[in-house]
């Protein structure tokens, strides 16, 4: 029992601070593509970041000032109305996020990376956002900004996040034509907006494709207990008869994360590398180990 606990809390915080160190990764990113290819290049992306560019453009304060006093602001308000749940990762990541910025600059001062093809530093900055917002929320975080305002809307309003988020960032980057007075940066940040959404749905989906496996072995209970207890999975086990030759199987049922597959395989072939195995891909997976059901 007292083992069973010490291992279940090594397992929490393990894991607790691996999504920190994902969150740090992913707003190194956003920090790379924001300040090396986008900000240079007078290309506005969406968000707190996207008023920050506006601001500093407009006036010449630094980006990290802006970013910081906005979300420090949106997180006051996070904190008060969905409570200090919401708050914690995203405070993490404003502030790794507002450390980083004055780093990227300063190493990168005086680079003119792509400054005569706008639109690769477009495709390239927007991906680094995208993939780094994308990394953020699969390992239950935050970049903040948007998706705060997005979160309080939607507490109060059957309005989706994903149309709070698009609303206000289609906003944020049609103001910078009244500081950049340029219809082709203004497309550019469209162009952004486009990348950076397409990459966070293939970062956040990749990382939650799930896979289901039937499997058919004569060592279906030692196959069963390492699956059990190496990754955690549950295991169904299914009476069968082989309509050829007419004998009793035992078929395991196995639900798991995609990138769970080769350590499966590799299991079911050490132990028994004759077994029947079909894997395939589900839409989704909702209950312990896997996503919640989110149903109104």
């Amino acid at each position: 029992m007292d083992t069973a606990f010490v291992t279940s809390k090594q397992q929490r915080t393990w894991r607790e601070i691996r999504d920190y160190l994902m969150i740090a990764l992913a707003m190194t990113c956003y920090s790379i593509g924001w300040t090396v290819f986008l900000l240079p290049n007078h290309i506005t992306t969406g968000g707190v970041p996207g008023i920050a560019s506006v601001v500093f453009w407009a006036t010449g304060i630094n980006v990290q000032y802006t970013y910081f006093a906005i979300n420090g602001l949106l997180l006051i308000a996070a904190f008060i109305i969905l409570g200090w749940k919401f708050v914690v990762k995203t405070v993490f990541a404003v502030v790794w996020m507002t450390l980083f910025l004055p780093i990227v600059q300063h190493a990168t001062d005086g680079w003119n990376l792509l400054h005569d093809q706008p639109f690769m530093a477009c495709v390239i900055g927007a991906a680094l956002c995208g993939s780094g917002v994308g990394i953020a929320l699969s390992n239950n975080g935050s970049s903040g900004g948007t998706d705060i305002v997005a979160a309080i809307v939607n507490k109060y309003r059957d309005i989706t996040l994903g149309r709070v988020i698009l609303l206000t960032d289609v906003i944020i980057i049609s103001s910078s034509y009244f500081v950049l007075h340029n219809w082709e940066m203004l497309i550019y940040g469209y162009a952004a907006l486009f990348i950076c959404s397409f990459m966070v749905d293939q970062v956040v989906n990749s990382a939650r494709q799930s896979v289901q496996f039937f499997i058919v072995s004569k060592k279906y209970e030692e196959i069963g207990r390492h699956i059990n207890k190496d990754l955690h999975r549950g295991v169904t086990y299914i009476d069968g008869v082989g309509a050829y030759t007419g004998l009793n199987v035992k078929m395991m049922f196995v639900l798991a994360k995609k990138r769970e597959s080769t350590t499966i395989f590799r299991l079911i072939k050490d132990i028994d590398p004759n077994a029947f195995v079909s894997q395939s891909a589900v839409i989704g997976v909702f209950g312990e180990g896997f996503d919640k059901i989110k149903v109104k």
